[in-house]
């Protein structure tokens, strides 16, 4: 049960931004697309991280300790709220709250009238912190990825007691929202690998007990660039049968997301269409570069700018973005892009408006 859109896409709620992009899209002239904003950014505040995950995307980047500058940050946020920007998910390449202003960053966020998003791994969450970004956060999904400590320390690279300290710190979490009536969702979420399998109903009940309000149960995808090889070739048809013992333990108040949509697709030939990039989203890294898609970190084709050097707005209609957009005309998609892309759901819809079916007007 998706109630929230996991699984799927939400470009049918931007109805006037679809419009204006089919336009650009089928335009040659830059004037008519640089000014088309991205609805949605993902954000790294740091660089470093405490856990080295099996599953993790961006290894290749190297866990470097680079905090995003939150006195220019701000000056941002400001600007992407004005451009039109409406969500921005705080998560990316490290453990997002080993940045020490990271509660300023999510107050400030919202209160331009963004709304935030929070990805850690749970270990560094406490009190103070909670009481702070709790109120601003639209929703919290925690990494557990096992039923046990042993898995969870196989899995994360990290000690089996941070096991026990997420779970904890998911209880205080679920205790302080609901001591201040705060709206935040709470979800965590299992990278189904062959090793945790057999503990995703433990992992459910436990955190169903926390009283969050969801799971997501996903698969792997491998990235490209990523150093670890391990889960490249990994298919997901005997895990289907996961999904019914898990959908028995749907309540309503927590809900099970087992994302059998995203699994199938590993083995369906991919679109060879991409009309997210460089329109939909950004990813601004912790040394503050922008890149339009981030399953290109780190590659030039993809480099927009820096928020340290330029404006946001500098940026998005700058020189960089614009020979950017020029080659994606001719970008390979197919060949180049990573199994299972974030913004596949959002391809497919677009690809839609760009070839609609027949007699489109007999509803």
């Amino acid at each position: 049960m998706d109630d929230y859109g996991i699984d799927s896409h939400k470009l049918t709620y931007h109805p006037e931004w679809t419009a204006r992009w089919k336009k650009a899209k089928s335009s040659v002239h830059w004037d008519d697309c640089k000014e088309i904003y991205p609805i949605y950014i993902e954000v790294t505040p740091s660089g470093a991280c405490n856990h080295r995950c099996v599953f993790c995307a961006f290894d290749y980047v190297g866990y470097k300790p680079n905090f995003l500058d939150f006195k220019i940050f701000k000056k941002r946020i400001g600007e992407l709220a004005r451009l039109g920007v409406k969500a921005i998910l705080y998560g990316g390449e490290g453990e997002p709250l080993l940045n020490k202003n990271i509660g300023e960053i999510i107050a400030y966020t919202a209160e331009v009238g963004i709304d935030p998003a929070l990805t850690p791994n749970g270990v560094l969450l406490n009190e103070k912190l909670l009481k702070k970004i709790l109120k601003y956060l639209v929703w919290m999904k925690v990494s557990v990825d096992a039923g046990t400590a042993k898995t969870y320390a196989f899995i994360h690279r990290t000690k089996e007691e941070d096991f026990g300290k997420v779970l904890r710190n998911l209880a205080l979490t679920v205790l302080i929202k609901r001591e201040n009536n705060y709206e935040c969702t709470i979800g965590t979420q299992m990278i189904l690998l062959p090793e945790n399998a057999e503990e995703a109903i433990m992992l459910a009940l436990r955190v169903k007990e926390i009283g969050v309000d969801y799971i997501v149960i996903k698969p792997y995808s491998q990235h490209r660039m990523s150093i670890e090889r391990k889960y490249e070739n990994l298919r997901y048809n005997e895990y289907y049968q996961l999904a019914e013992k898990l959908e028995k333990l749907n309540s309503d108040s927590f809900k099970i997301i087992f994302r059998a949509r995203t699994m199938e697709k590993l083995s369906e030939e991919r679109l060879r269409f991409c009309g997210a990039v460089p329109f939909l989203w950004a990813h601004i890294m912790s040394t503050g570069d922008v890149y339009s898609c981030s399953a290109f970190l780190k590659d030039k084709r993809f480099f927009l700018g820096n928020i340290y050097n330029q404006t946001f707005q500098e940026i998005w209609e700058g020189d960089l973005r614009k020979e950017h957009w020029l080659s994606m005309k001719d970008f390979d998609v197919f060949s180049k892009c990573r199994d299972n892309c974030r913004m596949n759901e959002c391809n497919l819809y677009l690809w839609d408006l760009l070839n609609p079916s027949k007699h489109v007007n007999f509803i």
